[in-house]
């Protein structure tokens, strides 16, 4: 799958290794992290299989952060998401060209706003 245009696609490739790496094989069957593109950021979404019968088959989406890329300065910046599934500017991490920073920062969750 080909980086949506105008992200840097060396960026998306880490990110899309990161999100397949967080969840170790063994319980893929159960939940999995992936990262969906748009034209202008990446959002970190976690999915989880159907838990009883009666709700379908359907996995459950959640958007955990998104990534928003701006062209101009060649610059990520981490968003968080909040109860209303709007997202907003995550403080603790500045915007930098480095994605292995805002991955990392997202493992680390200081302040248990990714991952509770």
């Amino acid at each position: 799958m080909a980086a949506a245009q105008g992200l840097p696609e060396a960026d998306v490739a880490q990110a899309r290794r990161w999100c397949h790496q967080r969840v170790p094989e063994r319980v893929r069957d159960q939940v999995r992290i992936e990262c969906e593109e748009a034209a202008r950021h990446l959002t970190i979404v976690e999915c989880r299989a159907p838990w009883r019968a009666d709700m379908g088959s359907e996995w459950t989406r959640l958007p955990v952060a998104r990534l928003r890329y701006t062209k101009y300065t060649g610059t990520w910046t981490l968003y968080y998401r909040d109860r209303n599934l709007r997202f907003h500017r995550y403080d603790l991490a500045p915007p930098t060209s480095n994605m292995a920073n805002l991955l990392a920062e997202l493992d680390r969750d200081p302040t248990a706003i990714f991952w509770g």
